[in-house]
């Protein structure tokens, strides 16, 4: 493997169709598509802030890494990478890739990143500011997950995230086959129009969670006092524990709760409306 270490490099494609390279200390100035229709790259300890720096590329590491606000869509088209430790300030990373591994990376302007990726895995990952993160993409999972940007998760497809902090509004709309462990989720309409969500020992906040869903399944979660008409036209399996404020409307399936502030059911509700729900004795 040949073997870079403290050089400088700018302008157009400087490591273009690049193979079996190791990049030590390296920094990737201004200019565009820096390392390019390349393989089997290592890059550690090294500094981005052109754009595009890694497009087409098959097989990387990055290691210790820094990508500058101008290293925006740096990762694109590209497969089987392994980041670690790295910090990203650049919007729009990982668009149209697979087989991604990740652990100790910090995003902070996440801004439509991790559109239509697949097989992502992950463990203590921050996503900041910005909007759509993981848009369109599937099977991905996470063990670590803190997140504040906006709209996580929409249309996304079999989906495990565990230990996750999410603050935001609509995310998981449209979404299929998740299954959140032990995490926090803070923010209105969560959720929506989605098939197959599971949230097992989970605490949620905001209004108007979990409508429209098919086969949504709750197993020990608790509920902020804020939450209300939670569950309207949705088919629910739901073990809450403690209080929760108000229920409205659900369609089907089995609704139990240690105390319920109030359910409000009217002459708008769908059919088979027969979701039974019960206190907790």
């Amino acid at each position: 493997m040949e073997i870079i270490r403290n050089q400088h490099f700018e302008g157009e494609r400087p490591l273009f169709e690049m193979h079996n390279l190791r990049l030590e200390q390296v920094t990737i100035g201004d200019g565009e598509s820096g390392i390019k229709e390349c393989s089997n790259i290592e890059a550690e300890d090294c500094h981005f802030w052109g754009k595009y720096p890694f497009w087409h590329v098959h097989g990387f590491t990055i290691h210790r890494c820094q990508f500058d606000a101008g290293a925006r869509s740096a990762l694109w088209y590209s497969d089987h990478l392994d980041m670690k430790d790295t910090r990203i300030d650049g919007p729009k990373m990982f668009r149209e890739m697979s087989d991604i591994k990740l652990e100790n990376v910090v995003v902070n302007d996440a801004d439509e990143t991790f559109w239509r990726c697949r097989n992502v895995e992950a463990k203590n990952l921050e996503l900041h500011d910005g909007t759509y993160p993981f848009m369109f993409s599937e099977n991905i999972k996470i063990d670590g997950l803190v997140s504040d940007s906006k709209y996580v998760f929409q249309y996304s497809k079999n989906v495990e995230l565990r230990h996750a902090k999410i603050v935001t509004k609509d995310s998981f709309w449209e979404c299929e086959n998740v299954t959140i462990y032990d995490s926090e989720l803070d923010g209105e309409y969560l959720a929506w129009h989605s098939k197959n969500v599971r949230l097992v020992n989970c605490h949620l906040a905001g209004e108007q969670l979990l409508c429209y869903a098919d086969h949504l399944v709750l197993e020990n979660c608790t509920f902020s006092p804020d939450c209300d008409r939670v569950f309207e036209y949705s088919d629910v399996e739901a073990d809450i524990c403690g209080h929760i404020e108000n229920i409205k409307n659900p369609t089907s399936g089995h609704i139990v709760a240690d105390s319920i502030g109030s359910v409000t059911i009217d002459q708008n509700i769908k059919q088979p409306a027969n979701c039974v729900i019960d206190v907790r004795h």
